[in-house]
C-alpha cells in the first residue's frame, strides 16, 4: 500500500504542476512536511472544478455526483481506486480536516451547474466553499496538530481566499461571462462595466488582501514564504488589472510574465528571510 499511496500522492503533483505554475512555485519553496499535503488537496480540488468547467459535452451533474459520492466512500473506507481522490482522503485523515469543509467545497462546485447569475447571498456561500474553505484547508495542514493557531488565523486566512478568488473572477471574466454565461459579482452589468464600479470592486479586493496579511505574518517559518508569494503574485495580478480599461476585462486574460514572477520569487524570498513582511 505504501507504494500505492505515493504513486497517488505523485499524481496530485503532477495535477498541480500541470494545472497552475503560481501555486507550482509556492509549494515548491515551502517545506516539503507541508507541501506534500496541499498537493493532495490542490489535485482533488483541480479535478472537481474541471467537471464543472470543462466537461460541457458530458452529463456533468452525473459525473460531479459520482465524484462526490466517491469522494465521501473514499474517506469512509480510507481508500480510492481513483489516484486523485485516495490521496485527497489521505490527507482528510492525516490533517483533520473537517467534513464541513468538504461539503461546503463540493456544493460551492455544483453550485456551476445549476446558477449562471449569482446573488448577493449565492455568491457568498460560493465563495465561502470555492476559496474560503480551500484555504481553511490549507490551514489543518500547516496547524494540524495545533489547534488554537489554527482557531487564531482562521479568519485572515478565509481573507486571503476571498481575495484570490475575487481576482480570478476579474482575470477570468471574458470566458466566465462570454463563455459560460456567469456572472459572480453581485449587481454588476458587464455589459455596462464603468470605472467607477471595477474600482469599486478593486478596492475590496485590496481590503481583502490587508486584512489577510495580518494572518501571513504570523504563519511559521516553513509555509510563510510559499503563502505570501502566492499572496504577492496575486497582488501584482490585481494590479495589472486596474491598469485596465473597464471594456478590455471582457477581452483579455490577464497574467504575470515569467521574468516578473522570478522577480517576485526574488523580492519574497529576501522579505521572509529577513522578516520585513
Amino acid at each position: 500500500m505504501e507504494l500505492y499511496h505515493k504513486n497517488n500522492l505523485d499524481c496530485s503533483k503532477i495535477t498541480t504542476h500541470n494545472y497552475s505554475t503560481t501555486f507550482s512555485l509556492g509549494l515548491r519553496v515551502m517545506n516539503r512536511t507541508y507541501s506534500e499535503g496541499i498537493y493532495c488537496l490542490y489535485g482533488f480540488l483541480r479535478y472537481a472544478d474541471e467537471i464543472v468547467d470543462t466537461f460541457f459535452d458530458q452529463d456533468q451533474r452525473l459525473i460531479f455526483e459520482e465524484f462526490r459520492q466517491e469522494t465521501f466512500k473514499a474517506i469512509d473506507r480510507k481508500f480510492s481506486i481513483n489516484p486523485i481522490i485516495d490521496s485527497f482522503q489521505m490527507a482528510v485523515h492525516k490533517y483533520k480536516i473537517d467534513r464541513e469543509l468538504v461539503e461546503a467545497f463540493l456544493l460551492s462546485m455544483e453550485l456551476d451547474l445549476t446558477h449562471d447569475i449569482y446573488s448577493a447571498e449565492l455568491l457568498k456561500t460560493y465563495i465561502y466553499g470555492s476559496a474560503e474553505v480551500v484555504g481553511l484547508m490549507c490551514l489543518r495542514v500547516f496547524y494540524y496538530n495545533e489547534p488554537e493557531k489554527y482557531e487564531e488565523l482562521k479568519d485572515p486566512i478565509r481573507k486571503l481566499g476571498m481575495a484570490l478568488q475575487k481576482v480570478n473572477f476579474l482575470r477570468d471574466a471574458s470566458d466566465d461571462y462570454k463563455e459560460k454565461g456567469r456572472v459572480y459579482f453581485k449587481n454588476i452589468d458587464f455589459s455596462n462595466f464603468t470605472s467607477e464600479t471595477k474600482k469599486q470592486l478593486e478596492d475590496e479586493i485590496e481590503q481583502d488582501f490587508l486584512d489577510s496579511m495580518v494572518g501571513i505574518r504570523k504563519l511559521k517559518k516553513p509555509v510563510r514564504l510559499g503563502v505570501y508569494l502566492v499572496y504577492n503574485y496575486y497582488m501584482h495580478l490585481l494590479k495589472e488589472i486596474k491598469k485596465a480599461r473597464p471594456e478590455d476585462i471582457l477581452n483579455k486574460r490577464y497574467r504575470l510574465t515569467k521574468t516578473k514572477k522570478s522577480v517576485l520569487l526574488v523580492n519574497a524570498y529576501l522579505k521572509n528571510t529577513l522578516n520585513l513582511l
